[in-house]
């Protein structure tokens, strides 16, 4: 009994100790206005000739930031850009030449053409109406406007309009049928007047020669008031396809802003839930030379009929065999004309096609087939009308994509002809963003190759082969590379220290450093580097996380995990993260004697498919158990008090937060849910329908996914935080579950609501007032 007393006083004076913490950082310091910790840059693009550096900056403490650029002869002197020079500025993307002599561009709705060696631009064509997708093609120059293509003749400068896309529908023809009196009245006319009689079959014979001898009137397509998108002209001019666009108008939810200027109550327009689909598309080929439309046959896509295999959990519903809805995105040409190529999506994504379209009969023939019975997706491999990797080899015969058929988003070629298949890349890492040299004779890409929290840029021949490391700065290196292929511009962070700009010459290993934008107010404090950790989960997988543990002899015995948002997103790395406020908050808890883990839990990005598909028709299943596992790793390994383990997080993670409150309350005591999803049949389409399927074809899913349906296990205390204007994840959302906490008598739980922000909280007002509720709320039930 005497040591039990004993014991006991120890760990209450212990917690006392703990709770007398102290730390040089404060919620209102942490979440004011960024500004604060400095400057930092963004934006970085280069001028055509390799010389100059331009990117977003604000070293003058001006209300915004500002353009500035340095110059690769004198890195060291950052100038601000002068509104005159900003205005002479083309825009950093556009389509270069063959040779990369010239490139096009769109400014002030009139399309550009710039002279490399000249450093000059020129007005080729201004409209008055939108012009887009600009394109070289042979000895003509392409581009969109009105949903239609345009060319312009390079030599002569010639304009010519070489489709007739019509947004609306054909026109009825005029009846040429009388009714039974008018055409008596006609007959009997004629027969009284013999003058009258002549001349009107003299009329119709004239009427059937010109008919006959005149020209062929030029084909209109009538697009029937579908939207017309991805236009592709073919090198040789002959073929433009085209993707129409049927657009459904679902039912949308309307956010009400209470706090509007005017003084009244403002509907603001938002999205339709999920299950409402938006859009059905047909992939169209315009043959220039027949003058005619084709509608491409998609029929024979493999395994265009394939059920998904989560039907089978619905054996009382009759599942219709029939071809799927489909997303085609923009097709490629082969630069001698011969071959057409695209993407095909499955609408509900669990399809994605590489298909050859025949120009003859627009039939199409599969290359590639990359099926997912959750959902594909994957660094590179794009989304909706495409935006992924693909294109073409300068050989005509090789196209390539990325897929993750290995598990991984690897970079893949396919040879047209042979159908043989290489993978460029392989190994358990991710590769972003290849391109091809200016010569087409090496890739460019960033890979995780080296660890899942880091990320380097590299240089591979193009077939394949040797990847040569080119960055060498620990953290995350994104290179922006000269247009001559000397140098990178390099946006680097680490874990502790926000992103700066470096210079480095491409095939040397040492970066200069060209900013330091830290205020010295944010370098006052030794901000941690966060260890990062594995631990395993109930199923055996290791798990990533971020592990901040304060230093020895002052814990408080108490844990805290959070839960990043986004769901299909990485915080467990080693560069300066998107979570800054969060990140600083954790530094403040750690100062305050709690230990953090921030945990890369199933459903993020970085680490392959199966992590991605983890969570799939069960939301709140391994995605939660990662958590659960986590405070058993934080007990069982850095001396967390199991009793005094709280949780937080915002969007994905505030939904995490309540699912773990509702269904977990033996492992977490107090959890704050921050814009948080409390029921997925209510969130929108494009995400929760990959995840969980539509709510009326699976509703199992839905069900087991969504916290409002488990409202019941709350145990622990609870703070809901939600913007009143939330356009992303509605108020309507939390105001569900209080009335259904409400009905179940719950009475640890508290509401705090902004009516001003939207799901990204924008005024440090709001910042400071949600994180102060935060701490208070671990401070009074975990330091108990």
């Amino acid at each position: 009994m005497k040591k039990h007393f004993i014991l006991g006083l120890f760990a209450a004076l212990s917690l006392q100790y703990a709770s007398a913490q102290t730390s040089d950082l404060s919620v209102p310091k942490i979440m004011q206005d960024p500004k604060w910790m400095g400057t930092f840059p963004s934006k970085v693009q280069w001028d055509q000739q390799g010389e100059t550096v331009y990117f977003e900056y604000n070293k003058e403490g001006d209300p915004a930031d500002s353009l500035y650029k340095i110059q690769i002869a004198s890195p060291t002197q950052i100038e601000k850009v002068s509104l005159q020079e900003k205005k002479s500025l083309h825009p950093g993307g556009g389509v270069y030449n063959q040779d990369r002599s010239k490139k096009l561009y769109v400014k002030d709705g009139a399309l550009m053409l710039f002279d490399v060696s000249k450093n000059e631009s020129q007005t080729l064509v201004d409209l008055g109406n939108r012009i887009s997708n600009p394109m070289f093609v042979g000895e003509h120059i392409a581009f969109e406007s009105g949903q239609n293509l345009y060319t312009v003749d390079i030599s002569t400068g010639r304009l010519k309009k070489i489709t007739n896309i019509n947004s609306g529908s054909k026109p009825k023809e005029k009846n040429g049928e009388k009714s039974e009196k008018e055409q008596w009245l006609k007959e009997d006319n004629l027969e009284l007047l013999q003058v009258i009689k002549e001349r009107e079959e003299k009329k119709e014979k004239s009427d059937e020669y010109k008919k006959q001898t005149a020209d062929r009137e030029k084909y209109t397509f009538y697009a029937d008031n579908k939207g017309v998108s991805s236009l592709s002209l073919s090198p040789d001019l002959k073929y433009v396809t085209f993707t129409l666009v049927e657009r459904i108008s679902p039912t949308s939810t309307d956010v009400p802003d209470y706090a509007d200027a005017s003084g009244y109550t403002v509907n603001l327009p938002s999205r339709p839930k999920v299950g409402q689909d938006a859009s059905k598309m047909q992939l169209a080929l315009y043959d220039l030379e027949r003058d005619t439309v084709i509608m491409a046959d998609l029929s024979s896509l493999e395994g265009i009929q394939d059920l998904p295999d989560y039907t089978s959990d619905y054996p009382d519903k009759e599942w219709e065999k029939k071809d799927r809805e489909v997303i085609p995105a923009k097709v490629h040409f082969s630069d001698n004309s011969e071959h057409a190529v695209l993407s095909i999506r499955s609408q509900d994504n669990k399809d994605r096609w590489i298909a050859q379209l025949d120009l003859e009969n627009a039939s199409v023939s599969t290359l590639d087939r990359q099926r997912d019975e959750a959902w594909i997706a994957g660094p590179g491999i794009g989304y909706a009308f495409g935006g992924g990797t693909f294109g073409w080899l300068p050989d005509n015969q090789h196209i390539y994509f990325q897929s993750e058929e290995s598990g991984y988003s690897h970079l893949y070629l396919l040879d047209i002809n042979s159908g043989q298949k290489k993978a460029l890349t392989q190994g358990e890492y991710e590769v972003f963003n290849p391109q091809l040299s200016n010569d087409k004779s090496h890739w460019y890409l960033s890979t995780s190759e080296v660890h899942p929290g880091e990320r380097h840029f590299y240089r591979m021949p193009v077939m394949g082969g040797e990847m040569e490391k080119l960055t060498h700065m620990e953290g995350n290196n994104d290179v922006s590379l000269s247009p001559d292929e000397k140098h990178m511009a390099i946006l680097h962070s680490y874990s502790n220290k926000p992103w700066e700009l470096y210079l480095q010459p491409v095939g040397e290993s040492d970066a200069q450093q060209i900013t330091d934008g830290k205020s010295e107010d944010f370098k006052a404090y030794d901000w941690r580097d966060p260890e990062l950790v594995q631990f395993q989960a109930e199923d055996g997988e290791m798990v990533w996380a971020r592990l901040y543990k304060p230093e020895e002899g002052k814990s408080n015995g108490a844990g805290v995990i959070f839960v990043h948002g986004a769901g299909y997103l990485q915080n467990v790395h080693k560069w300066w993260s998107n979570y800054f406020r969060e990140y600083m908050f954790h530094n403040l808890l750690t100062d305050l004697g709690y230990t953090v883990l921030d945990i890369d839990y199933r459903g993020s990005a970085g680490y392959g498919r199966d992590w991605r598909t983890g969570i799939y028709r069960h939301m709140g299943g391994k995605d939660l158990s990662d958590q659960v596992d986590g405070a058993k790793y934080l007990a069982e390994q850095h001396g967390v008090d199991a009793e005094r383990m709280g949780i937080y997080g915002g969007s994905y993670g505030g939904f995490i937060t309540l699912m773990a409150l509702f269904n977990e309350p033996e492992y977490f005591h107090a959890g704050a849910a921050l814009r948080s999803v409390t029921d997925w049949a209510h969130y929108n389409h494009g995400y929760t329908s990959n995840i969980l399927n539509e709510p009326f074809n699976d509703p199992i899913a839905y069900r087991r996914s969504s916290p409002i349906y488990f409202a019941e296990g709350l145990k622990g205390h609870l703070l809901i935080a939600h913007g009143i204007v939330d356009v992303n994840v509605h108020f309507q959302d939390v105001v569900r579950l209080a009335q259904r906490l409400i009905e179940l008598e719950k009475d640890n739980w508290e509401m705090a609501v902004y009516p001003v922000e939207d799901h990204g909280f924008v005024e440090p007002s709001s910042w400071t007032d949600e994180y102060k509720r935060i701490l208070k709320l671990f401070n009074d039930n975990l330091l108990k």
